[in-house]
Order: structure tokens, then C-alpha cells, then sequence
């Protein structure tokens, strides 16, 4: 996987998303598959993608836990603002797995209450 070093974005994930956007864009055209001609993003598993999108999340919060904690140590190298955008980061990752873990317990709901 690659990971941009300034955001920590896996651009692995972003340009398979992005060939799945051009495929459906051209399958709406009734254009040529652009799976055909660029490489293909692979199959991804949902377990595997929910694990990579957990570790990514815990990721984030140790390494703010981290940096707050070299702040409050009195590392020079830290200062207030990274400390702070890193634990904003952390939280915003982690409403947004809550979110995430709460949509998919509706789904699983509404499936379970369906009529066979």
C-alpha cells in the first residue's frame, strides 16, 4: 500500500476508487470498459477493508495519544497545534467508524426483519 507522508491517505484505495468511477461513468456512456485498458483495482473484501479501516483509526488515535503525551512532557519538538490537529483528526476518524458501525447495524436489522 502506499500512504501519502504528509496525510497518511492510502492513494492505493483512491486510485481504485477512482477506476471504478471511470467504469461506471463509461458504462453509463455505453463507452469501452476503462478496466479493459488501465489496470484493474483487484477485488477488495469487506472483512479485510473493515480491519484495514479499524487499524487505520487506532493508528490514528496512538499516535495522537502520543503526541500529547511528548507535549505534556515538555518535548520541544511538539507544539500545541500539531497536538491538537492530531487529536481532532483522531476524533473525526472515530465518529465517523461509530457512524459507520451504526449504519451497518440498521442494515443488519432491516435484513433480519425482512419477510422471506
Amino acid at each position: 500500500m502506499e500512504y501519502c507522508s504528509m496525510t497518511g491517505i492510502d492513494t492505493s484505495r483512491i486510485e481504485a476508487m477512482v477506476t471504478q468511477l471511470k467504469a461506471a461513468a463509461a458504462r453509463s456512456q455505453g463507452a469501452v470498459n476503462p478496466l479493459q485498458t488501465e489496470k484493474t483495482a483487484g477485488k477488495v473484501d469487506f472483512a479485510d477493508a473493515l480491519k484495514a479501516s479499524l487499524e487505520q483509526v487506532n493508528n490514528t488515535q496512538q499516535k495522537a495519544q502520543q503526541l500529547g503525551q511528548r507535549f505534556v512532557l515538555g518535548d520541544d519538538s511538539v507544539n500545541l497545534s500539531d497536538v491538537m490537529i492530531s487529536m481532532q483528526k483522531a476524533s473525526i476518524s472515530f465518529q465517523a467508524t461509530v457512524q459507520v458501525r451504526n449504519k451497518l447495524v440498521s442494515a443488519y436489522q432491516d435484513m433480519m426483519n425482512m419477510q422471506v
